[in-house]
């Protein structure tokens, strides 16, 4: 769905919450600067948003049970191996990265090396200004598989990120990008891992645990 507005005639937030919650994601068809964004941004904090590279904002819906679950289980794997490593720094699904094409993305999960954390100039209330080493996509059931697959090849390693993951619970796929090569599917996820590889060292998820439930 579409809507045409400026941050400045966005509706009341509880509206703008229940029309992402009855319609799925909205888009907002009034290009923002960068500078714009970050202040849409800071006015509805408890809204997830993107920003394309010509500043156009798709404003997310929340994510129902079984989507939830499996974002949440994901990131508790991989904070439950950061805890034992203490490597480089972890970010959840509310973490918005400017990155160097000039759009504003929102992964279910990244994960930043102490090597690129050191290049990262934004403060502790700015958005993190580099690109995340890893990054883990779950789709929920309002994502269009086309859409984001070109997520993953058109900004995640069109960018720069070296590993990134995209399950797909609802047809039991997952797909591995890696830079410089091509896409990886892996199909069923009974008795299947992804492997952190050397990005994520000692890191196994068990794609079981992205099943549906029943």
């Amino acid at each position: 769905h579409q809507f045409i507005m400026s941050a400045d005639t966005l509706p009341d937030i509880l509206t703008l919450e229940e029309l992402t919650r009855h319609y799925g994601p909205i888009t907002l068809h009034a290009p923002l600067s960068r500078t714009d964004f970050a202040t849409l941004a800071g006015r509805y904090p408890d809204l997830q948003m993107e920003r394309e590279v010509d500043g156009i904002v798709s404003v997310m819906s929340p994510v129902k049970k079984g989507s939830g679950r499996r974002e949440s289980t994901l990131f508790l794997l991989l904070g439950l191996w950061w805890h034992k490593h203490k490597q480089g720094e972890l970010y959840g699904s509310s973490t918005g990265f400017d990155l160097p094409d000039g759009s504003n993305k929102s992964p279910d999960v990244a994960w930043l090396s102490h090597a690129t954390m050191s290049i990262d100039t934004a403060t502790e209330e700015d958005f993190p200004r580099v690109v995340p080493d890893f990054v883990g996509e779950v789709r929920s059931s309002s994502d269009r598989l086309p859409k984001l697959k070109h997520k993953m090849t058109n900004t995640w390693m069109a960018n720069g990120v070296r590993l990134a993951w995209l399950i797909d619970p609802y047809e039991e796929k997952a797909y591995v990008y890696r830079q410089g090569q091509a896409v990886e599917e892996l199909s069923g996820f009974d008795d299947a891992f992804l492997s952190g590889e050397d990005i994520l060292p000692g890191f196994m998820l068990d794609l079981r645990e992205m099943k549906r439930g029943e």
